[in-house]
């Protein structure tokens, strides 16, 4: 129930279920577990640039992490890059990549038909699987 809930509120938030706004979604829980979930106290940086698909990141790492455009504690790269570092007050810091070999099944194996289950999967698998998570503690 739990993993439903989660993605059709990713759903209402971005519009529809793909596989870059779980992606972000994903970074922003790293995030708060490792931060702190008070999206007052951390800064989000995000190399994705603002084209469709990859941004999409944004709005993921906004509704999980809580940095949010509004709040002025996100920021955006225009570098194109599937990753994400964020800090907090106390100067930890963690980044977060997407691992290639992950970007690239993403970018050749997902179409209209098959978009929705292939994000429910992608959420559901390991974060080791999915990023290459560097910290600064």
């Amino acid at each position: 129930m739990f993993l439903e809930e989660t993605l059709r509120q990713i759903e209402r938030f971005h519009g529809h279920l793909g596989p870059y706004v779980v992606i972000g979604y994903k970074m922003g829980e790293i995030a708060n577990r490792i931060l702190g979930k008070n999206p007052f106290s951390k800064h989000a940086v995000v190399w994705t640039g603002t084209q469709p698909p990859l941004s999409c990141i944004v709005d993921g790492i906004q509704i999980s992490s809580g940095c949010t455009l509004g709040k002025g504690n996100i920021s955006i790269k225009l570098d194109g890059i599937a990753k994400a570092q964020f800090t907090n007050k106390d100067g930890k810091k963690i980044e977060i990549i997407l691992k290639s070999d992950v970007k690239e099944e993403i970018d050749t194996s997902v179409t209209e038909e098959n978009m929705i289950g292939f994000s429910e999967k992608l959420y559901q698998r390991s974060d080791n699987e999915l990023f290459d998570i560097l910290m600064s503690i």
